[in-house]
């Protein structure tokens, strides 16, 4: 069926925001996986339809006219919008779910998610699977703005009546030190001020969390440090660089550093954070409750189970919720 000019279709949204994305007409073509005479076409109509010119088609690059930019705001609420329907539909019969976009942190893209997935797409065999990986706040952000269906996440602290929130696992913040350095028969903060501080980047929110919690604390760490990577940070405690405050997770990420640092409690008042599978409330009925079902033994065998055999102290550091 070809589109009447004057009409706004979806089809014509998705071919603009295509366009404005890869910023060809020729690019745009191949992403939609169509030719390059008929993207021009639904751009004419879409223009014809709103009544004005939404692209600077004779640049190079492709640019969006002021036009252009308010459709572009308006269209990717559309777009979201309609995947919500799609997904909303879909739920009513999880055998023809056609989409699934999941949300992890970085702290399980290696060996939980494949897992994760794999299931997954034994189950939902004509499902096809976009997903992010990226800090909290970020997956947090694109869960608001209805681009993920799902995340894994840690809790932010909000108080949000628009999600549910099935918990996965809780873990307490602990000391990484340099082998051998702390006697922990000692003052243990006491010795970890005479070191560097490694500090994990105030950018996301476990740093500005840690950073909170040591002012609430009325403790005052000099750093030269700031980093947004556990593998550097453990690198540079192995090499006796410093010290730091991390999770069991964020440990485990550095296993092969292992050998070169001690573990310990946080010689102050305890923090932890819990990681949850969040989604919005009522939309997927009892999916993100299924889907938090299957990563828990997954998270078990995957995540605790050779974090407690590494490290043993971990045992009373890291424990598994909602089982």
């Amino acid at each position: 069926m070809v589109d009447s000019p004057g009409r706004i279709t979806l089809w014509g949204i998705e071919v603009f925001m295509a366009t404005a994305d890869e910023r060809s007409i020729s690019a745009a073509a191949k992403r939609l996986g169509a030719s390059a005479s008929a993207v021009s076409q639904q751009l004419t109509n879409l223009e014809a339809a709103v009544g004005a010119t939404l692209l600077q088609r004779n640049a190079r690059p492709v640019r969006l006219t002021p036009a252009g930019e308010i459709l572009k705001r308006r269209a990717l609420v559309i777009l979201n919008e309609a995947a919500l329907a799609r997904a909303e539909l879909a739920m009513s019969d999880l055998s023809v779910l056609t989409r699934f976009r999941l949300g992890m942190i970085e702290d399980f893209e290696a060996d939980v998610t494949p897992q994760l997935l794999t299931h997954m797409a034994e189950n939902l065999k004509g499902c096809q699977f976009l997903l992010e990986t990226g800090a909290s706040h970020y997956l947090y952000e694109l869960l608001d703005a209805r681009s993920l269906d799902v995340i894994v996440a840690a809790d932010l602290g909000g108080d949000d009546d628009w999600v549910e929130v099935h918990p996965l696992l809780k873990e307490r913040f602990i000391v990484a030190a340099p082998k051998g350095v702390v006697d922990q028969g000692g003052d243990i903060m006491a010795q970890l001020k005479r070191l560097p501080l490694l500090q994990y980047t105030q950018r996301h929110y476990m740093g500005r969390l840690l950073t909170a919690h040591l002012i609430r604390q009325n403790v005052s760490l000099p750093h030269r440090f700031e980093i947004d990577s556990y593998h550097a940070i453990l690198a540079l405690v192995g090499q006796g660089e410093g010290w730091s405050i991390l999770t069991p997770l964020a440990l485990m990420r550095g296993q092969r550093f292992a050998d070169q640092i001690d573990v310990m409690a946080l010689p102050l008042e305890p923090l932890s954070r819990t990681i949850s599978l969040i989604a919005r409330k009522e939309l997927l009925q009892d999916m993100p409750a299924q889907v938090a079902a299957t990563l828990r033994p997954i998270l078990q065998r995957t995540v605790l189970g050779p974090a407690i055999e590494t490290y043993p102290y971990l045992k009373d550091q890291i424990e598994m919720l909602g089982t």
